[in-house]
């Protein structure tokens, strides 16, 4: 006790002045540190977990999403995306399992304000007889409503809505620059940096010949700069579907406000071919330096998945893939006025785009289809719903009810897509260093994404010359990736040595959600023949299986019930990592790679219905699947 006293009495009696003159301040502590501090943690500049989002979401300020009956407005979905629990526009409580970290709200431009007016009757759209028409089907609801939102939808595809709703909800009427205004400031209530990021956006909906064209337009920026203009529209006079008119109207945005934005594509699987055009022409014009350049700069992202099918890959693409054949829609275009064709797909596909890409940068310099991967809902019920257990549909019709998988997506005389092939998809996860507008943004811009099919999959993928085994007995795997590679998205750093390329891979699984099958690695090149080429690597899996002579893996077993719509983490693995080195690098093609993760099987939301509601499934229904997630890819140019 006296020594301790002693001590402690020396150190009263240090003047206070002496111990902060020994304490150096955050600045020379931070430099004299820099090489390595006790704490790990201390002094990192990456991306330390990543942000969870929507980039498509639709309220009833859509024309689409409001025909339907959706009455939900921009702040029931801010409020929704981030945790609370809302009212739909069917009456049902509903509440997301963990609240998003971000997400933008894309309303429809294209008759902007003209949904709420329809659904309140207001006079100006009663005075023409197709509004008339339009209100009277909505008031009737049910079938009706239906068929009334369908004729909106083929009017706008077509072309032939009346001029007067045109003039009066569009770019220049007060109605059209009301809701504009509305969306903006929503969003920027609802943006919580640090905690929660609302994006102000809006989708561009170009639909010529009913082939899918759309693109979701993303804003750094707030109200200040947003407010300065007005988005634009598709339909003439007052706008135009080639996406050049888009490029253009990003381009003056820029120029005008000093704001940053961007574009992305989504539903290459429902263009005809159209969304990744090559030498051939396409709407609007040809593939030329000009459009790549601008291609290239405008749109480094992609929504791969949604709830209107997966584009990853189509097994009549990737016939060696056993798991290309993913919630596929390939009957025809968006509304199904013209069946697809075998030749249409390679223009459909995120994997054939990618390959695309490496054969017109060989042409033009420039790769107009280096993008990130992204996931997203496309929801037009306000709801960011992308769990199987919580799948409240795509519109207000099919909303959870004992009868909504007898509602098609869309059925004519040519084909149809039915209700329960809709997919519970998706969510995007960026790697970015805040949760503000600013460094998410920044992360899309650097393709540091990835998407998932719904479940929260923990994803690492970096690409370097280096790493070996001996990186995999850290738990600091992103310090080593960062250290002495690149991550997804990036360009792989100049060749040091004569060896193949190297990749640091990382999977965690949803802390709720199932375990991990396996983890692959897709691989595009263009070889010396100018030919492209694919090859699907399996790296890491979990249980005890082995590759055979092929490369290929057995599967990773069943444990759903159908009974309960359950599964068990009985097999699968929690956590998968390796470093994997390509066997069959070439240094002199242009080559790409991604990760692909897939989680042993669960049930889809369809098995969901069937218990909840006690129905009966049509017979084709699919009741069990693999999520899986997507990495952004990671390329390699010879002589870089």
């Amino acid at each position: 006790m006296l020594r301790l006293s002693v001590c402690l009495l020396t150190l009263v009696s240090v003047p206070a002045t002496a111990i902060a003159d020994a304490v150096p301040t955050k600045e020379a502590a931070e430099e004299m540190f820099a090489e390595r501090p006790f704490s790990p943690y201390a002094n990192r500049s990456f991306p330390e977990r990543p942000l969870w989002g929507d980039t498509h979401l639709h309220t009833g300020l859509s024309l689409d999403a409001g025909a339907f009956g959706n009455t939900l407005l921009p702040d029931d979905a801010w409020r929704f995306a981030k945790g609370e629990q809302v009212i739909s526009s069917t009456g049902q409580p509903v509440r997301l399992a963990r609240p998003l970290d971000w997400m933008v709200l894309t309303d429809h431009t294209d008759l902007m304000g003209f949904a709420p007016d329809l659904q309140a009757g207001k006079p100006g759209v009663l005075s023409d007889p197709k509004g008339l028409e339009w209100y009277e089907g909505y008031k009737a609801g049910g079938e009706e409503a239906g068929k009334a939102a369908f004729d909106i939808i083929t009017n706008f595809s077509q072309m032939t809505l009346p001029e007067i709703l045109l003039e009066s909800y569009s770019p220049g009427a007060d109605a059209f620059a009301f809701t504009w205004e509305q969306i903006v400031l929503a969003a920027e209530q609802h943006n919580d940096p640090g905690n929660f990021t609302a994006f102000i956006g809006f989708e561009w909906t170009s639909v010529p010949k009913g082939f899918n064209l759309h693109r979701n337009v993303m804003l750094r920026d707030g109200p200040i700069r947003a407010l300065q203009v007005v988005p634009p529209v598709t339909q003439p006079p007052y706008g135009d579907t080639d996406p050049k008119t888009l490029y253009t109207w990003l381009e003056e945005y820029e120029a005008k406000t000093g704001g940053r934005a961007v574009a992305f594509a989504h539903n290459g699987n429902l263009s005809n071919g159209w969304m990744f055009p090559t030498e051939d022409t396409y709407h609007g014009g040809k593939v030329d330096e000009e459009y790549v350049q601008n291609r290239a700069k405008w749109e480094p992202h992609y929504e791969v998945t949604q709830i209107k099918g997966d584009g990853e890959a189509h097994p009549y693409l990737s016939p060696e893939d056993p798991f290309a054949d993913y919630e596929n829609w390939d009957v025809g275009n968006l509304d199904i006025t013209e069946l697809k064709t075998e030749d249409m797909l390679a223009g459909e596909y995120a994997r054939e785009a990618l390959k695309r890409g490496l054969m017109l940068e060989e042409k033009f310099g420039v790769n107009p289809y280096k993008f990130g991967m992204g996931g997203a809902t496309d929801s037009h019920t306000s709801l960011v719903t992308a769990e199987e257990d919580n799948f409240f549909g795509k519109s207000v019709s099919v909303e959870p009810s004992p009868t909504r998988i007898e509602h098609p997506f869309i059925a004519n005389d040519l084909g149809e897509i039915p209700g329960d092939l809709l997919v519970a998809s998706g969510y995007t996860a960026v790697w970015a260093t805040d949760n503000t507008r600013s460094a998410i943004f920044d992360a899309f811009k650097r393709r540091e994404t990835y998407a998932t099919t719904g479940p929260r999959i923990g994803l690492r993928f970096f690409g370097g010359w280096t790493f070996d085994d001996t990186d995999l007995e850290t738990r600091f795997l992103a310090d080593v990736g960062y250290t002495k590679g690149v991550p997804m998205g990036s360009d792989l750093r100049p060749r040091e040595s004569d060896g193949a390329p190297k990749f640091l891979i990382g999977a965690l699984r949803d802390p709720i959600g199932a375990n991990l099958d396996r983890v692959q690695v897709v691989k595009g090149w263009l070889d010396a023949d100018g030919a492209l080429q694919e090859k699907v690597y399996n790296v890491a899996w979990s249980d005890d299986r082995a590759l055979d002579a092929d490369g290929n893996l057995p599967e990773v077993g069943n444990t759903v019930d159908i009974e309960t719509a359950s599964w068990s983490n009985t097999i699968g693995a929690s956590e998968l990592i390796t470093v994997w080195t390509d066997p069959d690098f070439n240094p002199s093609e242009r080559t790409f790679y991604y990760v692909r993760v897939l989680e042993i099987p669960t049930p889809r939301w369809v098995l969901y219905d069937k218990l909840r509601f006690g129905i009966d499934l049509p017979e084709e229904a699919q009741l069990i699947h693999q999520e899986r997630a997507y990495s952004s890819p990671i390329w390699y140019t010879p002589g870089e």
